[in-house]
């Protein structure tokens, strides 16, 4: 813990003034502010205060070690002994608590996000299973009470998507999508398949922060804009004007197409979203190289073309890869019930990062 001392006693600094300012009545009259400052100081305070608790059992510790070294009476060490069983017990668990509560949050953390799930192998299942996924997220963003926009579709003639790109917003987006990008399996018998015969298709599922200008700065010669007119599947017209919008960002290769509105303005806006997210996601991801530990992240956004989940129809069965986690509750995952996953993969990256402190 003592690395961690110098970060302690700036935090508690900081704390006593934050305290002085929320007696301040020119900060009390500037609402937005003092919104800002009793924020931060409710952080600090739980900080603090677990730092106390660690600092009275440390010196519990220290008490009954010196009983011990001049205890005689055998009965006495035994009781001793458990004491500081218990006590390190708990001293450990709390000091794990704190580290986590000091590691640097990220920033994209409570950003919305933009989603895009393309149909892999498989074909006209996998299109299929695209649209198994889109209704999985969107019961999800229901219980979480995310707002969901559809930015793009791809859809085929029998209900399944080739792609379909939205963007979902509300409360930590990012912080709880994350975990789901990657390719997904679907093993189970496709209404195609007349002899029974189970099949195993993909689909990838790629999950990028939204961006916003500030985060973003796009150099507008750097991008080739073409307009069309947009088609249904199967190629029909529906639209006789040119609305739907193609984005080229030169400089990175990245190509973005927005079709769905009718306003040729209304797709544009919507694929520069996009072309944003791209981009910071690109940027995100340079710099996660840039730092990685010597030791690869077991959960952390990782390659998109790496396997993360198989959903296994025949025996009710979901498996996350990467954790080896299995639960045959597969109706109710597809119905948005995805938690577990989303708890586990929260924890395991948590402890990570402390391992790596």
């Amino acid at each position: 813990m003592k690395i961690l001392d110098s970060k302690l006693k700036e935090l508690a600094e900081e704390y006593e003034t934050l305290k002085d300012q929320l007696s301040d009545i020119s900060i009390i009259k500037d609402q937005d502010k003092y919104r800002l400052v009793s924020k931060r100081f409710n952080e600090l305070d739980g900080i603090i205060s677990l730092n106390n608790e660690i600092k009275i059992i440390q010196h519990d510790i220290d008490d009954n070690r010196s009983l011990e070294n001049s205890e005689k009476d055998e009965e006495m060490l035994e009781l001793i002994a458990d004491e500081l069983q218990s006590l390190n017990d708990d001293l450990a668990k709390k000091e794990k608590t704190l580290i986590s509560l000091l590691l640097p949050k990220d920033p994209n953390q409570e950003k919305n996000s933009i989603i895009e799930i393309r149909a892999g192998t498989g074909g006209e299942e996998a299109a299929l299973f695209a649209a198994d996924l889109f209704r999985m997220y969107s019961y999800y963003a229901e219980r979480k009470q995310w707002k969901l926009t559809v930015i793009s579709s791809n859809p085929t003639g029998l209900g399944g998507y080739k792609e379909i790109v939205f963007n979902l917003q509300g409360k930590n987006v990012y912080g709880d999508m994350r975990y789901e990008s990657g390719v997904h399996r679907v093993q189970r018998v496709p209404d195609t398949e007349s002899s029974g015969r189970i099949h195993t298709s993909a689909i990838t599922v790629a999950v990028l922060p939204e961006a916003e200008e500030i985060d973003i700065d796009i150099d507008l010669n750097d991008l080739r804009i073409d307009v069309y007119r947009s088609s249904g599947c199967g190629g029909q017209s529906v639209n006789t004007t040119d609305s739907a919008v193609r984005i080229t960002h030169v400089p990175s290769g990245l190509v973005v197409t927005c079709q769905d509105e009718k306003s040729q303005i209304k797709n544009k806006n919507k694929a520069m979203s996009v072309l944003r997210a791209k981009l910071l996601d690109m940027e995100i991801a340079k710099k996660e190289a840039e730092t990685a530990s010597a030791r690869k992240s077991q959960v952390g956004t990782g390659d998109r073309s790496s396997k993360i989940r198989t959903y296994n129809y025949a025996q009710n069965r979901v498996t996350d890869h990467r954790i080896n986690l299995t639960s045959f509750r597969l109706e109710q995952i597809l119905n948005g019930d995805f938690d577990e996953f989303t708890e586990a993969l929260k924890l395991i990256h948590k402890n990570e990062m402390i391992e790596d402190r």
